[in-house]
């Protein structure tokens, strides 16, 4: 029997709100961890604190709390704790190293570190404690190497410097469960040393780690019982030098064999059937999922669907009362007869038109309401109150009523009047009705002799049995009565069987008490004899049967092997055959899906492109717009500046060659205007002259040529008209006519039109 017992450890306390300030283990990177930290520690909810509401502290209300969250006035930070971040000093001291490495200042001084007291031998001397690397008796090579020694050994003895004193304490960095719980991921495997000449059984569960096989499950404890058993078998096995057991060594290494090769086949077959129930699942999974989502589809459909519908059939119903209405109201003229007006039937039916419009018909009664509100200042404001209230005469806030002088309801001879005396009694009836109705219904009045009559639980009804038919209980009957003839019959074969079974040893019996000595004797020898033969025979039967046996053992073997062979090749041909099945549905229903997502695709690139295009053309036309009504407001400012520009240029010009003019007309002589004249002359005739002549004698020297080609264009058009008929008389004297005009224009002859 075995008792296991489960350790919970107990959980490490959470970091304090304020560690930041009191902890001197705890270290922010930088001043902004700082600042994040008491950001954090300002905004936690250590502070908050419910104070109940005595006047309704029971109640359940929203709009009255039991109780209201209110920040505590105190701060849990005394005033002389510093609150600024630790590390500005250890920047400075680094500061001024770096400035001392890079710039040579005698005047400065590096501050020196100052550590607290280690408390070697205090309470913090269980972190200088390890165990020492024993460098023959570790398995793994140490993690540390020792460095070399420097001092070489050839060298004289005055060279050699002494070691230094060893210090007493030394800084080591801890790891505590407090701070660093997070980071260890693996439980600690102590050091350990082998005796030489041991191998522990312990030693073989070296490759199982934390999380791979530790802590050990069912599996992990099958495999190291067949280990262990391997084991056991291996220091069974014949030794190899050993030549006369080799066979025996091969047979069991054989049988060893098989056992291993039906292990794994059995791990197989559980991989194989874990993988099917992991299929299987995501296959149901899928199934449920595409339920699933066929559900919701059709769901969505369903209500869109339904909506529809009800917009519809709201859309009918409207409709046809619109239809029905208008129906209606034609009926009522079905002649078509005009009828007048009557506006007394209109004033004098509330329901008329004149009183309730109709919005249909375009009368909205809210329409223009606005005009009727008062926006006035006496009425929206304080001061405007004030001034109406002070505009108003005395009388209207300050009545003056009188009270009316009562009528005396006694006549002068001491009688009341009938009217006085029937205005009091309807006085008194109505008093009394309206006491009545105030005084309402009654409440009943408690009975005197109330009492609870409590009823008695009822009881449960009485279960009953269906009587069964008198067919089925005679057949009842005869069945049990079948039943005890068969047992009884199997009883006396039971006891038939027994006696010849035992028939020998009462026929022994009944010899022996009846027969004599020299029987007995006889008996006796027979009796030997008897058990002699019987004895040989059990050995016959026995040598038979472990023969039967070994050969069933064999042909059991054999054909178990082979049976077992078939039925694992069976299956395995069934898992292939189901796991292919599976893989080509997989493989058809991802093609299908291939082909439907590159269809989508291809629609969608091809959308795409034609939206990039049309956005492109868009673009290109907003573009060309932009360009072309940029270009030509610049062509238009351009034209019109120079245009501008021109004018002013010319009319500056005009002003001072006027200017030049007006002065040398004024200051010119009479052989200066000759020259001017001349000069004109000169610049202007002369070179026309010469223009002139120039084109005359250009046109004189061309005429020859035109001459020429026209003869030779007369004699082909000539040759041509007399293959094709002779032209008529006026259409000659036109073409004559027309040479003339061009030779005296000096113009060529136009070729004569082909018929």
């Amino acid at each position: 029997m075995s008792v296991t017992q489960t350790i919970n450890k107990a959980a490490s306390n959470p970091s304090r709100t304020h560690d930041y300030l009191y902890d001197p283990l705890f270290s922010v990177s930088s001043d902004r961890d700082h600042a994040r930290a008491t950001f954090k520690a300002h905004t936690s909810v250590d502070r908050i604190k419910r104070v109940p509401e005595y006047n309704t502290m029971f109640s359940s209300l929203r709009h009255h709390p039991r109780f209201s969250v209110r920040l505590g006035p105190t701060d849990p930070v005394p005033a002389y704790i510093n609150r600024q971040w630790r590390g500005y000093a250890d920047q400075a001291r680094e500061a001024l190293v770096r400035y001392t490495t890079f710039n040579y200042d005698p005047s400065v001084q590096i501050p020196q570190v100052s550590y607290p007291d280690a408390e070697v031998s205090g309470r913090n001397r269980y972190q200088y404690f390890r165990r020492p690397i024993i460098p023959f008796l570790q398995q793994v090579p140490p993690d540390v190497l020792l460095a070399t020694n420097k001092v070489d050994p050839l060298a004289p003895p005055e060279s050699q410097q002494a070691a230094g004193p060893t210090p007493m304490t030394r800084t080591v960095a801890i790891q505590t469960d407090y701070r660093d719980s997070e980071t260890q991921t693996e439980p600690y495997s102590p050091e350990y040393v082998v005796r030489p000449g041991s191998a522990p059984e312990l030693l073989t569960l070296a490759t199982l780690t934390f999380g791979r096989g530790l802590p050990a499950g069912l599996a992990e404890v099958e495999m190291i019982e067949r280990a262990r058993a391997k084991r056991a078998w291996e220091a069974t096995l014949p030794p190899l030098n050993d030549v006369s057991q080799l066979d025996k060594r091969r047979k069991m290494m054989d049988e060893q064999e098989r056992k291993e090769w039906a292990i794994r086949e059995a791990e197989i077959e559980k991989l194989q059937e874990a993988r099917l129930e992991v299929l299987k699942k995501l296959l149901q999974q899928r199934e449920q999922n595409h339920r699933e989502l066929t559900t919701k589809r059709l769901d969505r459909l369903w209500t869109k669907k339904q909506q529809h519908k009800e917009d519809k059939v709201t859309r009918i119903r409207r409709e046809h009362i619109k239809t029905i209405r208008k129906l209606t109201k034609k009926r009522l003229n079905v002649e078509g007869k005009v009828e007048r007006r009557d506006i007394t039937h209109d004033y004098s039916n509330h329901a008329s038109q004149t009183y309730a419009p109709i919005s249909r018909v375009g009368v909205f009664l809210d329409r223009g309401s606005e005009q009727y509100v008062v926006k006035s200042r006496h009425l929206t404001t304080y001061e405007g109150l004030l001034e109406l209230e002070g505009s108003l005469p005395d009388f209207v806030t300050q009545p003056r009523i009188r009270a009316p002088k009562q009528r005396s309801v006694v006549g002068k001879d001491g009688y009341v009047k009938r009217k006085n005396r029937r205005e009091k009694e309807l006085a008194e009836i109505y008093e009394e009705m309206q006491k009545n109705k105030l005084k309402g219904d009654e409440a009943p009045k408690p009975l005197r002799f109330l009492q609870k009559i409590e009823k008695p639980i009822p009881r449960p009804p009485t279960p009953s049995v269906e009587v069964p038919s008198q067919e089925e209980e005679d057949q009842e009957l005869a069945v049990i009565f079948l039943q005890k003839l068969i047992r009884g019959k199997a009883v006396q074969n039971m006891m038939f069987e027994g006696k010849e079974k035992r028939r020998e040893l009462i026929l022994e019996l009944q010899s022996t008490h009846a027969l004599q000595e020299a029987q007995q004797q006889m008996k006796k020898s027979e009796k030997e004899a008897i058990l002699t033969l019987q004895r040989q025979r059990q050995m016959h039967q026995h040598k038979e049967s472990n023969i039967d046996e070994g050969l069933a053992d064999l042909e059991g073997a054999a054909i178990g092997d082979m049976l077992d062979f078939l039925s694992k090749e069976l299956i395995r041909l069934q898992e292939e055959r189901r796991i292919h099945a599976f893989s080509m549905l997989a493989e058809r229903q991802r093609r299908i899906r291939e082909a439907e997502e590159s269809g989508r695709r291809q629609v969608e690139e091809r959308r795409r492109r034609e939206e990039d295009e049309i956005f492109k053309q868009v673009i290109g036309v907003h573009q060309e717009t932009v360009d072309t009504y940029l270009q030509d407001i610049i062509i238009g400012s351009v034209d019109a500046t120079a245009e501008r520009q021109a004018r002013e240029e010319v009319q500056r010009k005009a002003e001072q060659i006027n200017d030049i003019a007006y002065e040398i007309e004024e200051s010119r002589t009479k052989l200066q205007s000759e020259e001017i004249v001349s000069e004109l002359v000169h610049s202007f005739l002369l070179p026309e002259v010469q223009k002139q002549t120039t084109r005359e004698k250009v046109k004189t020297q061309q005429r020859k040529h035109l001459l020429a080609a026209h003869k030779v264009v007369h004699k082909e058009g000539e040759g041509v008209m007399a293959m094709h008929g002779q032209p008529s008389s006026a259409t000659e004297d036109k073409v004559m006519e027309d040479k003339a005009t061009q030779e005296g224009e000096g113009k060529p002859a136009s070729p004569e039109p082909e018929k």
